[in-house]
């Protein structure tokens, strides 16, 4: 039973080591200076010198051995002596559509969230300035004012306290007004 499992932990672990050293790994820096990792090789449009990390070159198959090309066409009846894959691979930008469209939406998100904050906060401004000039008027209107002071009893405002409390609200009509 055992030599079983160790023949199958053993055949998982070749194909781990194999199917890891197919996968072809290329990293460049793309001409708004991103660093791109792709399975792909680079544009055409790449100089060779950002070309930061490529996979060991790996032999070619015999034209007569190259699998069926995108068309359907056999490489071998095409006589053709391309390397295999370049006319099957697609030619990328290198840039992932998914992922601008996701910073897009991102963007737009952040802009309507700004743009929400910004009401709001003119919204909260324009409460303010409703509040500060009825309270103006009325400090302004002569009545009688009474308070609360921190010992929790009431007390009338002199014409000094009235006065230093207009000018309060004044300079908060003045700020929340515009």
């Amino acid at each position: 039973m055992n030599a079983i499992r160790f023949l199958q932990t053993g055949l998982v672990l070749v194909a781990c080591t194999v199917s890891t050293s197919l996968m072809a790994q290329y990293q460049w820096v793309d001409k708004d200076g991103r660093k791109v990792f792709s399975d792909r090789p680079p544009p055409t449009d790449i100089p060779a010198k950002d070309i930061l990390k490529q996979p060991p070159a790996r032999t070619r198959m015999p034209a007569q051995i190259a699998p069926v090309i995108a068309d359907g066409a056999d490489k071998s009846s095409a006589g053709a002596s391309a390397p295999v894959g370049s006319a099957s691979a697609p030619k990328g930008s290198g840039v992932d559509k998914d992922l601008e469209a996701k910073k897009k939406q991102a963007a737009q998100a952040d802009q309507e969230k700004k743009k929400e904050a910004e009401e709001q906060a003119a919204k909260a401004k324009a409460e303010n300035c409703a509040r500060a000039k009825q309270a103006k008027a009325t400090y302004d209107s002569g009545i009688r004012i009474a308070r609360t002071n921190e010992k929790g009893e009431r007390e009338m405002l002199d014409e000094a306290a009235r006065a230093a409390e207009s000018k309060r609200v004044q300079a908060i009509i003045d700020a929340d007004c515009k």
